[in-house]
């Protein structure tokens, strides 16, 4: 089964990126898996510090992804995966599409203001040559109904 990989983050636009990605998988027979990355400059801590903060990062993790899985169960018939790993942003998500090949699609959620779409997008975009997939791009401040029809 194809699947669809989005990028769970505090951005605004990561919002629009797993709305795509649930409703391209449900109109497709398709699977989404979500991606979160903790960064290392959480834990440069003591050891027992740094291990807290870990697990807490990671029950946020798991909080938001709650929120955005229930969405996608109930509204697009969707069960997506959580896939959470630590280091820098861009790395960690070149490395689980090369590992992973159920993943078809990368979906990014772009920012709309004057600053540009944001470092994951314009980092991904570079990389994009060499990625074995195709990289969407989905513009942070599109409606919830102009997505449903472009899906």
């Amino acid at each position: 089964m194809r699947k669809f990989l989005a990028v769970l983050d505090d951005s605004r636009e990561c919002l629009n990126a797993m709305r795509f990605a649930a409703m391209r998988a449900s109109n497709t027979g398709g699977g989404v898996k979500i991606l979160s990355v903790i960064p290392p400059e959480e834990f440069n801590h003591w050891i027992g510090v740094g291990d807290l903060m870990r697990e807490e990062a990671r029950e946020r993790i798991h909080a938001h992804f709650e929120v955005f899985a229930q969405w996608m169960r109930d509204r697009q018939g969707v069960d997506p995966e959580l896939v959470i790993r630590e280091g820098e942003a861009v790395a960690e998500i070149l490395a689980q599409v090369s590992e992973d090949s159920e993943i078809g699609v990368l979906v990014l959620g772009a920012g709309a203001e004057k600053s540009g779409p944001g470092p994951l997008v314009t980092a991904l975009t570079k990389a994009s040559g060499s990625l074995a997939i195709p990289i969407t791009i989905v513009p942070g401040d599109m409606t919830k109904e102009r997505l449903q029809a472009i899906t």
